[in-house]
C-alpha cells in the first residue's frame, strides 16, 4: 500500500486508523455504563438522558463540531482548565479529532450495548444473585458477558462511523496535513485542487474497504461470540 499512496495519503490513512482506534476504545466504558442506565435504571429526566445521548445524530456534524470548539478549545471553559492544569490540548491535534470521532460514534455504541442489555434474561441474574454473588459480580460474570456481541457490535459500529466523519472534525480541529487530516478530510482536500481525482478516488476506495471490512468483522465476532456463549 505505502508505493501505492502517496506518503501524505498514507499518512491520512494511518492517521485516520489511529483517530478511529482511540475515539472507539476510549468511548467504550462511558458507553457501556450509559446503556446500563438506560437499560435498566428509573428516574426522573430519563428521557432527556437519552435524548442527550442521541444528540449528535440529529444535529448538523458543523454545530457539533462548533460546540466542542467552545468547550474544548483553548479558551472554553473545559479546553482551557484541561490545558492549565493538565497540559491536555485537543483543539488542532489529533486527540481532538479523536474527541470529535468519539462524540459522533457514541450514540451507536450506546444503542447496540443497551439493546444487548435489555435482552439479556433477567431470570439469569436473579439466579446468580440467590447464590450470593453482589450486584456488580452479577454484572461482572453474568450479564457483561451475555452482552458481548452488542458490545463488539457497538464498537465496531463506532470505528466505523468515525472512519467517516467529516463536519465535527474539520469544524474542531481544521484540516492540517499530519496532524489532523483524516481520511474524509483527505479526500475533500483532493477534490478541491486540479488533478486531485486519482488521489480523491484512491482514498475513497481505501474508506469503503475499511468500512466495509469493520462491519464484516463486527457480523463475524457477533456470531462467533453468540455461539460460544450458547455452547456454555
Amino acid at each position: 500500500m505505502g508505493h501505492w499512496l502517496s506518503p501524505e495519503e498514507w499518512t491520512a490513512v494511518r492517521l485516520s486508523l489511529i483517530v478511529a482506534g482511540t475515539a472507539m476504545v476510549a468511548s467504550l466504558p462511558l458507553a457501556v455504563a450509559v446503556a446500563l442506565v438506560l437499560a435498566r435504571a428509573r428516574f426522573w429526566g430519563k428521557s432527556i438522558l437519552d435524548a442527550a445521548v442521541h444528540l449528535p445524530l440529529i444535529l448538523p456534524p458543523v454545530v457539533t463540531g462548533y460546540l466542542l470548539l467552545i468547550g474544548f478549545g483553548r479558551r472554553g471553559p473545559i479546553g482551557q482548565f484541561l490545558d492549565d492544569w493538565f497540559g491536555i490540548v485537543f483543539s488542532f491535534r489529533w486527540t481532538g479529532a479523536a474527541l470529535a470521532c468519539a462524540v459522533m460514534g457514541f450514540p451507536l455504541m450506546v444503542r447496540a450495548i443497551r439493546l444487548s442489555i435489555e435482552a439479556v434474561d433477567r431470570k439469569l441474574e436473579a439466579a446468580a444473585a440467590t447464590l450470593g454473588a453482589n450486584t456488580a459480580w452479577v454484572f461482572l460474570t453474568v450479564t457483561l458477558p451475555l452482552c458481548l456481541p452488542g458490545i463488539l457490535a457497538g464498537m465496531i459500529l463506532c470505528f466505523a462511523k468515525a472512519m467517516g466523519e467529516f463536519g465535527a472534525t474539520i469544524t474542531f480541529v481544521s484540516n492540517i496535513p499530519g496532524e489532523t487530516q483524516t481520511l474524509p478530510s483527505a479526500i475533500y482536500t483532493f477534490t478541491q485542487v486540479p488533478g486531485g481525482d486519482t488521489g480523491a478516488m484512491r482514498l475513497t476506495l481505501i474508506s469503503i474497504a475499511i468500512s466495509v471490512a469493520a462491519l464484516v468483522l463486527s457480523e463475524w465476532l457477533a456470531r462467533l461470540v453468540g455461539r460460544r456463549i450458547a455452547v456454555e
